[in-house]
């Protein structure tokens, strides 16, 4: 009982540091300016912060569901899983107080339609929250004319957030400066990582779906392809994707077998896995973040 009440106090923990610094985070993206934070008044400074639920909110619940997408499905397959552990992180423009959060899965993977419901079914959780929470987002953003670009950061965009932004303003987000509502932005962060895991390499989400739908020798191919064009993506569109490519290679860019490789997937796993590659298209941004002075 000791070492369960220690887990719980564990994610719980975790769960709640997550929460703090991505409502600090968000309080810089719900607040127009730091004049607030500036008169050092107790009530200013916490009318501040508060309103970064706005964004965290929305961010946490994306997450979890995330999560609890495998974890549900691991335990579904009699898979010894635990329970999400959440990174917080500093909460510093542009970076959204968390590094995200992952599950520990203790078992081996048994066959491949257990590796395809495991590795997406997180993923495709995430978006029946992240999307909806996108709309509602944009609904509450604004478009200002585009006279000239606006300065200081910039959130590259998906075709998620395109059709979102057709749907709302009736153009695309090169027409006008839009301005993200901080329910909007958190979704974006959201999506950013779903495609983020959904990159089809080594042990990522997206690594066990192609996995499971090609097997181990596309699957190495794929997975070598990626890594090498993420280098000069890095080098001529966003310096973050050299990051990730030496992180997947330190997590390792071969995929293990599952007990059973040669076990066919069901028709609902191809739906899964196909639908997987869909949604990675749809929210991948090759540009996430930039500057424009």
């Amino acid at each position: 009982m000791k070492i369960k009440s220690r887990r719980w106090l564990t994610h719980g923990s975790l769960f709640a540091a997550a929460f703090l610094t991505t409502t600090i985070a968000g309080a810089f993206y719900a607040n127009d300016s730091l004049d607030a934070l500036m008169t050092l008044k107790l009530d200013a400074v916490m009318s501040f912060l508060l309103r970064g639920w706005l964004f965290s909110v929305p961010l946490m619940a994306i997450l979890l569901t995330h999560e609890m997408g495998h974890y549900l499905s691991g335990r579904r397959h009699d898979l010894d899983v635990s329970l999400p552990y959440f990174i917080p992180f500093i909460p510093l423009a542009p970076l959204p107080g968390t590094m995200g959060a992952f599950i520990r899965i203790r078992s081996p993977i048994a066959d491949r339609q257990t590796l395809i419901e495991v590795g997406a079914c997180g993923p495709m959780a995430g978006a029946l929250v992240a999307i909806p929470m996108l709309m509602l987002g944009m609904a509450l953003s604004e478009a200002r004319p585009l006279v000239e670009p606006a300065k200081g950061l910039a959130f590259g965009s998906s075709i998620i957030l395109e059709l979102c932004s057709l749907i709302r303003f009736g153009h695309l987000t090169t027409d006008a400066n839009v301005v993200l509502h901080p329910t909007a932005l958190a979704a974006w962060f959201g999506l950013f990582v779903t495609a983020m895991n959904l990159l089809p390499i080594g042990q990522l989400d997206g690594g066990h779906v192609i996995y499971a739908l090609f097997g181990p020798r596309w699957a190495g191919k794929i997975s070598m392809i990626v890594f090498v064009l993420l280098i000069p993506c890095g080098l001529l569109f966003w310096p973050g994707w050299i990051v990730f490519a030496l992180l997947t290679l330190l997590l390792g860019l071969r995929h293990p077998p599952p007990l059973n490789a040669y076990a066919p997937l069901t028709k609902t796993g191809y739906i899964l896995g196909w639908s997987a590659i869909v949604l990675f298209v749809l929210a991948f941004i090759p540009v996430p973040i930039s500057m424009v002075e």
